[in-house]
């Protein structure tokens, strides 16, 4: 039996005036809530809400407790999530005090509880003032430059490190800084008698496609001894044990198996098939106690092995070797209590739709809510799981050390029933900032120690990402891999581990473009195993920059845009970049659009590259899906999950079947195509070039085969022949994939730099096939680059930002975001604008 907890109040400690609070929520959204605060996401307001985290906040409930709730034995309270410094009294008295935001917190309040009238009260201790006299007794400052302490009134002393708290909440590189307090998921009593089954794991212990090998393994608590059965159920299968139950807890394994399983695949590689299991206890025939759990039946390595270029690193799912493709997560809202449902099955439906394979949960966030990983195993994406460490380094005494573990361990129960989770990394870039065993390598951290301090730091490192976490990992979740962090080459005898641009061992983040202003075309040569980070920068649409600024901001050097592009040097590399390879922006709203044209073709060509060099590279998650705040940053989906041009070519660059086209070469074109399929493909290439009137110039028709799972070089043809005798600004080469009457992908390539282009303002003309439908085709009467198709209702096309070639035409489908209950239906596109790249240049 449970009761939920609402009718919330809360007030700051030297207030007097109890205000209504929202829970889940934070100090922050109720303080917006009531209109005490403006909206911290609007101009430069964050930095007036400041003050809120140096102030102490109470909050309380009152409720009561009917006689059926009562009659039970044992009623919990229990805090799905309580951040961060929380001391707790039920009635008057104390019953717990919790210290980490990531863990559950629960205790019997059977005994305190009355029928009427019940009051819970809550005292959010600052975590600034918590903190402070932590780093003043550690006598150095540790590591952690996200930490705008600056911004938060504290100068130089950052506290992050210390708080078993999202790291984002104190800034980044792409978030503001809300450090939060409050209840942020959900309260609840929770009533039982006699038996209460308090975790179910189902461990895989061997999984074919003949034959599944299980383990349920059952924790139960009893209030006292029992004689029983224990029946486990799923579809129309059924197992028993008889079991003896003593006062306490206890541990059940029970073994079964189940002949011709359907296996949980990734998306593109089959279906994400779910089982629910049922575990019921009943005694003398009558059910005392039950509880279900939803998993996926399958098998996923981290393969490791040397070969002649340095060693592999690939995730294998029921023996197939997956070539991961997707990007990296960060909390969707600076206040995770905002994301809904809906917002979570945008992003992860939007994942699916560009083809992606993998989302990466960095660690720098939250360990995301059940319903974010029931949806990865829905739509067959798997989920790399870093632990809540990143960019900083962190303090090893003993108290620290346990609530880690402890930490460790809830979340780890919590999620491994998900098929989805594919691997646990221990933090973000920590190993490589730091670089140990390297004096030349890192971010320059360790020089500011003493031989003394850089032992005893990288000594706590150890205690966390080489001890406490893999042997959590072990004992919870075995046939999962852990990696101590990312990036890494290997935990090696001679510590040759640290990671760098040209790895072959490990995984890669490889920054050269962007924080080192390296050329895009640096994205052909800097590939590794897995590339686990690479970004580029963009700004949000119009429509969304609007939300946080006013006509008056709209230039790249207001106080409103630079508070809203957390990258130090962010404007002034999309502007260098733009430089390099764009026409020059009329005006600001210009510039936006551009910036993302810029984003898009750098994300094309790092991802066409990884992929064309598979297998040797199996991973490609790029930085980052997502963004916490409507601001510029590297996210391809803004705030408010409209899809940047970004997504737009990352679906393209991900199809499972793709041809690419390289053009590295002086003299050469090469056309690959990459196949993430299991099935054998022969299909048809078609090259044609065509002048900017779109009259065809050349053409060629090629049978091909391609390998399953595999990336082929299938055609090279020199430039200077698909020229000839015309002006190279004036040719745009096409090469089309063809499989019977399906065209299965197209890319163009031209000749020359898109900032030398002859761009002609193009009259394109827009029909619609079947408005209701969304189908509208399009054509141009000249070139068209960069064909941005925009409309009031929200929602997404199967194309956008795309180059229309005269006399080809170009049909797409426009889905409405979240009509009809489903993240995406078609619908007609409201007031839809077509404009392209010459309607935005001088």
């Amino acid at each position: 039996m449970k009761l939920i907890l609402n009718n919330w109040k809360f007030k700051a400690c030297d207030d007097t005036e109890w205000l209504p609070a929202a829970v889940p929520g934070c100090v922050h959204t109720d303080l917006l809530d009531n209109g005490i605060i403006a909206d911290p996401f609007n101009g430069t307001n964050e930095q007036n809400v400041q003050w809120i985290d140096k102030k102490d906040w109470e909050y309380v409930a009152l409720f009561d407790a009917d006689e059926a709730l009562l009659n039970h034995r044992h009623v919990e309270l229990i805090f799905e999530g309580l951040d961060t410094y929380a001391d707790v009294t039920l009635n008057g008295k104390t019953v717990l005090s919790a210290d980490n935001m990531f863990r559950t917190w629960r205790v019997d309040v059977h005994n305190l509880l009355h029928p009427r009238n019940n009051q819970l009260h809550i005292t959010f201790r600052s975590p600034i003032a918590e903190d402070l006299p932590k780093l003043e007794a550690l006598g150095y400052a540790l590591p952690a430059p996200n930490d705008q302490s600056e911004g938060g009134g504290l100068a130089d002393k950052k506290v992050s490190i210390f708080a078993r708290k999202a790291p984002y909440h104190y800034g980044w590189d792409w978030g503001p800084r809300f450090v939060t307090s409050g209840i942020w998921r959900e309260t609840r009593l929770e009533a039982w008698s006699e038996v209460k089954i308090t975790d179910l794991y189902m461990e895989q212990k061997e999984v074919t496609p003949q034959l599944a090998k299980l383990t349920a393994i059952i924790e139960m608590e009893s209030d006292q001894a029992y004689s029983g059965l224990i029946k486990l159920s799923t579809k129309s299968l059924e197992w028993e044990l008889t079991v003896d139950l003593t006062q306490g807890t206890n541990h059940i394994n029970l073994e079964f198996e189940i002949t011709n399983p359907d296996l949980w695949w990734s998306r593109g590689l089959g279906e994400p098939h779910l089982y629910e299991f049922k575990v019921e206890f009943t005694h003398a025939g009558n059910s005392l106690a039950e509880r279900t759990v939803r998993t996926g039946l399958r098998t996923i390595n981290l393969i490791r092995k040397k070969d002649e270029k340095g060693s592999s690193f690939y995730f294998e799912l029921n023996g197939i070797p997956v070539f991961a493709k997707g990007a990296n997560h960060i909390p969707n809202d600076s206040f995770a209590s905002r994301v809904t449902k809906e917002r979570y099955e945008h992003e992860i439906a939007s994942a699916a739709m560009s083809n992606m394979n993998m989302l990466r949960v960095w660690g720098g966030g939250i360990y995301e809510q059940d319903v974010f990983y029931e949806l990865c195993d829905e739509y067959g994406i798997l989920v790399w799981q870093d632990f809540m460490f990143a960019c900083s380094m962190y303090p090893g005494d003993e108290a620290f050390l346990h609530n880690v573990q402890i930490e460790a361990e809830e979340n780890i129960k919590r999620l491994r029933n998900h098929p989805s989770i594919a691997l646990w990394c221990g933090n973000n870039e920590m190993d490589s900032a730091w670089a140990h065993f390297d004096e030349h390598a890192g971010w320059g951290w360790k020089q500011s120690y003493n031989e003394q301090q850089r032992e005893q730091i990288w000594s706590d490192y150890e205690a966390i990402f080489h001890q406490l976490l893999p042997e959590a990992v072990s004992k919870l979740h075995h046939n999962v891999a852990y990696w101590p962090s990312s990036p890494l080459q290997a935990l090696t005898e001679n510590r040759d581990q640290h990671s760098h641009a040209l790895s072959s061992t490990g995984d890669i983040h490889y920054w050269g473009v962007w924080h080192a202003a390296e050329p895009f075309e640096n994205y052909n040569a800097k590939v590794g195993r897995f590339m686990s980070e690479y970004g580029f920068q963009s700004f949000p649409e119009e429509k969304s920059v609007y939300t946080y600024a006013e006509p008056s901001d709209m230039e790249l050097e207001s106080a409103v845009m630079l508070c809203h592009q957390r990258n130090n040097d962010g404007n002034r590399l999309i502007k260098q970049y733009m430089d390099m390879y764009l026409p020059e922006p009329k005006d600001f709203s210009s510039f936006l659009y551009m910036s993302q044209i810029l984003q898009a073709e750098a994300m094309k060509t790092a991802i066409e590259a990884h992929r064309r060099n598979k297998p040797y590279c199996m991973g490609s998650l790029y930085w980052q899906i997502n963004d916490c705040w409507p601001v510029a940053s590297w996210a391809s989906m803004d705030y408010f999950g409209r899809w940047k041009a970004a997504q737009y070519y990352i679906k393209n660059s991900m199809r499972d079947i793709m041809v690419s086209i390289d053009g590295s070469s002086t003299e050469n074109l090469d056309i690959h195509v990459v196949s993430d399929v299991l099935t054998p493909l022969d299909g048809k290439l078609v090259i044609e070039s065509f002048d900017l009137g779109g009259q065809l110039l050349k053409a060629l028709e090629q049978q091909i085969s391609v390998e399953p799972n595999y990336a082929t070089l299938v055609k090279s043809v020199n430039k200077a022949e698909w020229i000839g005798t015309s002006d190279n600004q004036e040719v745009v080469l096409r090469a089309t994939l063809e499989q019977g009457d399906q065209v299965l992908d197209r890319k163009m390539y031209f000749f020359t730099a898109t900032q030398e282009s002859k761009l002609q303002v193009a009259k394109i003309t827009c029909r619609a096939d079947d408005e209701a439908a969304g189908i509208y085709t399009l054509e141009s009467d000249v070139l068209a680059r960069g064909v941005w198709l925009s409309t009031q209702t929200e929602g997404i096309f199967s194309d956008n930002f795309f180059d229309l070639i005269p006399g080809q035409p170009v049909t797409v489908q426009f889905q409405a975001r979240g009509k009809e209950g489903k993240p995406f239906s078609p619908s007609a596109a409201e007031n839809l604008t077509v404009r392209s790249m010459a309607d935005f240049i001088k």
